[in-house]
């Protein structure tokens, strides 16, 4: 493997960590369609970059985008709080209000003339993150796309190491959370805008697809096996490794999409974990059953 498709398997191994450790939250708080919902929302942001900046380059769509990211999270938890709907509920006024008031900007602002290629937006081009290198006085120090994520990963360790306690009573029981008087609501805006901050910076990269895919998947094959949170954490991040590592190769040899294929074997591993526990499951009750 040269050293162009290991750059690529290095942005997904750090997006994917990323998304992982805080997509455990997310599946202990039922909330992890949000990164979903954060995918469609950032449109209008990305339209306004656009109109005041009137060009595409990369640092104002991504300042937009990040604004409307965090406006996304901010409105579902105001709607939840103050009009008493479902979270899912809330998540699905969100993402489709953000989105249709973006596609209304765009008919606006371009007279209707625009064409809009949802690959990059579902799928993103991590096969061709290698080629935006850095160097600095000669040397090479990275892609565009690792220095980007790298200290988002940092900030996200730091987060879950630090603020251990108050995410694991936040995301376990509010009500206990508050009867100790932890602020529920700032760990939620906190987690939330962090998810929002990681999403947006990683779309580039490797699209809402794969996004989501790392949000939900490996933490999800990790919640099959254990309740304990630390546990969960570090088997979310194995999962992603084995499907980033695992995705990248098999579609560098069968020559298909790396997203694609990394969500592919994200999710087999999900399914081979959910037989697992199943096959162990009916087997401790044979054993029981043996037993009496």
């Amino acid at each position: 493997m040269d050293l162009n498709n290991l750059l690529v398997m290095l942005t997904a191994v750090l997006i994917g960590t990323s998304c992982s450790l805080l997509g455990s939250f997310l599946i202990l708080r039922k909330s992890v369609m949000i990164g979903d919902a954060i995918s469609h929302s950032v449109l209008p942001g990305i339209v306004l970059a656009f109109i005041f900046t009137e060009e595409r380059a990369a640092l104002p769509i991504l300042i937009g985008a990040a604004v409307f990211g965090v406006l996304t999270t901010m409105f579902i938890q105001f709607l939840q709080r103050k009009s008493n709907v479902q979270e899912g509920a809330a998540i699905g006024i969100s993402f489709t209000f953000f989105f249709a008031l973006g596609v209304i900007m765009i008919a606006l602002s371009t007279g209707g003339n625009v064409d809009i290629d949802q690959d990059c937006v579902l799928f993103g081009e991590i096969a061709s993150t290698y080629l935006d290198k850095i160097f600095v006085n000669g040397y090479f120090v990275g892609t565009r796309s690792i220095l980007t994520i790298a200290p988002v990963l940092l900030i996200v360790i730091l987060f879950v190491v630090f603020g251990m306690k108050g995410l694991r009573l936040t995301s376990f029981n509010e009500d206990y959370a508050k009867a100790l008087g932890i602020n529920v609501n700032a760990w939620n805006y906190a987690l939330l805008m962090l998810v929002s901050i990681t999403a947006v910076l990683s779309f580039e990269a490797v699209g809402a697809v794969l996004v989501v895919g790392f949000l939900t998947i490996p933490p999800a094959s990790a919640y099959l096996i254990t309740n304990n949170l630390s546990k969960m954490l570090w088997l979310s991040v194995v999962f992603t490794l084995l499907s980033a590592v695992g995705g990248t190769l098999l579609a560098l040899t069968l020559d298909v999409t790396i997203s694609g294929m990394i969500v592919s074997v994200a999710g087999i591993l999900f399914l081979l974990t959910w037989s697992g526990k199943i096959i162990m499951t009916k087997s401790k009750k044979i054993e029981k059953l043996s037993e009496v």
